[in-house]
């Protein structure tokens, strides 16, 4: 069977291609000898190459973060240099108004990552909602319903297991809140005047009342007396 198998292939390849079996797979073998070098050549190029920038991009990978610096309590504008523009500050973010230092998650919360527009702020709200609106990314949390909330609290807690607490957020001042409430004065003032001051005109005059009935008396007493001379 196999002899007439090797027979049919000989008469085959004298057929199709004009040349002896010996002649045809002599030709065969240099050609993949030569395929085989110049892939060689090429793919060890390319393949080093393509382990080289491996090995670079591994090797910023591994560069190690300096430790986490305490920034203390800052305003939402000194947040904002904090978002990963600038590669020699660490890259932070608050929620609910503790800011951490997410430097180690670069990938996600620096530029170009899916969660940079978070940086730089307090995002609790738009942590809260799952949003990527900019009218969420804000720290006001009020109005929000129990499952948001439930969701910005597992959200902490992750923060809190994972990342470095820095500092916090310094809250706005109101006018309100910053200013004591002034002491009226005039009203005071006038109050101790309405104190001292008679209740009623019948309290205000008592001794005018009494000067007018002594004088009217000693007027009377004077009319009776030319009266009886």
């Amino acid at each position: 069977m196999a002899l007439e198998l090797w027979e049919t292939l000989k008469h085959s390849i004298t057929a199709y291609t004009g040349l002896s079996p010996p002649t045809f797979f002599t030709i065969l073998a240099v050609a993949f000898a030569f395929y085989y070098v110049v892939s060689g050549l090429f793919g060890s190029s390319s393949s080093g190459a393509g382990n080289h920038q491996r090995q670079r991009s591994f090797e910023e990978q591994m560069v190690p973060l300096p430790p986490p610096v305490q920034i203390g309590e800052i305003d939402e504008d000194e947040l904002k240099k904090f978002d990963g523009s600038d590669p020699k500050k660490p890259l932070l973010m608050a929620i609910k108004g503790q800011v951490y230092d997410v430097s180690q998650s670069r990938m996600f919360y620096g530029p170009g990552g899916p969660y940079a527009l978070f940086a730089g702020k307090d995002a609790s709200r738009a942590l809260a909602k799952m949003s990527f609106e900019d009218k969420d990314l804000t720290g006001d949390i009020t109005g929000l319903g129990p499952f948001e909330l439930e969701a910005l609290q597992d959200w902490e807690y992750k923060f809190m297991s994972k990342y470095v607490k820095v500092g916090t957020v310094k809250k706005p001042v109101t006018e309100t809140e910053g200013s004591s409430p002034s002491e009226p004065t005039e009203p005071v003032a006038e109050t101790a005047n309405n104190a001292n001051a008679p209740k009623s005109v019948e309290d205000a005059a008592p001794k005018e009342v009494e000067a007018v009935e002594e004088t009217v008396e000693a007027t009377s007493s004077a009319a009776d007396e030319k009266k009886e001379e």
